[in-house]
């Protein structure tokens, strides 16, 4: 980061961070260039993130990242950073907590991802996908890429990576594709499922992560049942934890209050 770079972004306000990061994005794309935007409102951060959402995986330009983890790192402040000294216990190395997956100070969280594994490309979309990459920034997109592109084929269901996590509060991203169901659950399903849980776990114990945040896998655009999701989930992480001493924490996140009520359920 240069010096000059580095007192620009500092100087500037949040809208005019904002402001800076609407015209770069649309400058960059010929298709946007001719539109017409305001960055003193709620309507301006929906435009980045659109903007964001939809840009591809290719190179930036250094004062752009300046401005933009400047700008991210003061909207993660105003959000409210969560410490897992902040949440409670509900079982011996098990917390559950409800809320925004992107503000928990966690050595990682775990994005339920596409099997293209390069982020939600939907503007403004609600699922975690969108959310995680849009807190994190373009940074993200682009190691994605570069994993993908080593890899040469789509991320199998079940499996997991791990990136840096940018922007956001913890320290690294776990990506794991979820089962996508279309009608009954099958076994193989419940299988992969646990599969994803068993994968992320396995990651984090070798990177030496004292600590990881679950988000609710494949139940939102996935379609698995959430209260059959839950149940997978929680034996996956305890079994774990019985087999391996290695005092790795684990947070349930969840978001909707229908899936707090099952978990606290399940959790006794």
């Amino acid at each position: 980061m240069s010096h000059a770079g580095n007192k620009k972004e500092v100087t500037m306000t949040q809208t005019e961070r904002l402001a800076f990061l609407i015209k770069y994005l649309i400058n960059e794309n010929r298709k946007l260039k001719s539109m017409d935007f305001s960055a003193k409102d709620i309507a301006g951060k929906h435009l980045l993130r659109s903007l964001m959402n939809i840009r591809p995986p290719k190179a930036v330009a250094g004062e752009f990242l300046e401005v933009q983890n400047a700008y991210l790192q003061e909207e993660c402040i105003r959000k409210g950073i969560v410490l897992l000294s902040d949440i409670s216990p509900v079982q011996p190395g098990i917390y559950l907590w409800q809320g925004d997956i992107t503000r928990l100070s966690v050595d990682a969280i775990v994005n339920a991802a596409n099997s293209a594994l390069l982020g939600c490309f939907v503007p403004c979309h609600g699922c975690i996908d969108n959310a995680i990459h849009s807190a994190a920034g373009v940074e993200l997109r682009l190691e994605c890429s570069r994993i993908m592109e080593k890899q040469q084929s789509e991320e199998p269901t079940g499996k997991a990576k791990i990136t840096k996590a940018y922007n956001l509060p913890c320290r690294y991203v776990l990506h794991t594709v979820g089962p996508i169901i279309h009608e009954v659950v099958t076994g193989q399903d419940c299988h992969l499922l646990s599969d994803c849980y068993h994968s992320c776990l396995e990651l984090a114990a070798a990177y030496q992560l004292k600590s990881i945040a679950f988000c609710c896998i494949s139940t939102g655009e996935f379609h698995f049942p959430n209260e059959k999701a839950a149940e997978i989930a929680i034996q996956t992480v305890q079994d774990y934890q019985k087999k391996n001493q290695n005092r790795l924490e684990v947070v349930f996140n969840v978001f909707k209050e229908s899936d707090y009520e099952i978990y606290k359920q399940l959790l006794g």
